[in-house]
């Protein structure tokens, strides 16, 4: 057992805890459309959730949720993904941001 000399000295105990952003602890990362994909999100609740995969200015390919009603992307679209995962869909962590690059802003709806 340490002394209390010993514990003064080198100060409490820090655990050194593992990063669990996707992009390693950038807000932002660019990508590139290889295929857009519908997901069919986990048990109590039922729907598509429009996803594309991309591949990403960092090297990795990762899937992303295209959030809002309708999207104009088809492969080879440059879209900007944040960091922000769909609860529902295992295995989507991040978000394309609308209304930048090829991903146009939501429509508004006809009453």
């Amino acid at each position: 057992m340490a002394s209390l000399a010993q514990m003064h000295r080198t100060g409490p105990h820090k655990k050194n805890r593992k990063s669990r952003n996707p992009l390693n602890g950038n807000p932002f990362a660019k990508g590139v459309v290889l295929k857009t994909l519908i997901r069919k999100p986990k048990k109590p609740n039922s729907a598509n959730r429009k996803c594309v995969l991309t591949r990403l200015s960092n090297g990795k390919e990762m899937i992303a949720y295209v959030p809002g009603i309708g999207h104009n992307l088809q492969e080879h679209n440059i879209v900007l993904v944040r960091v922000g995962r769909v609860k529902d869909c295992p295995g989507v962590k991040l978000k394309c941001v609308r209304g930048k690059f090829d991903l146009s802003h939501v429509v508004k709806q006809k009453q």
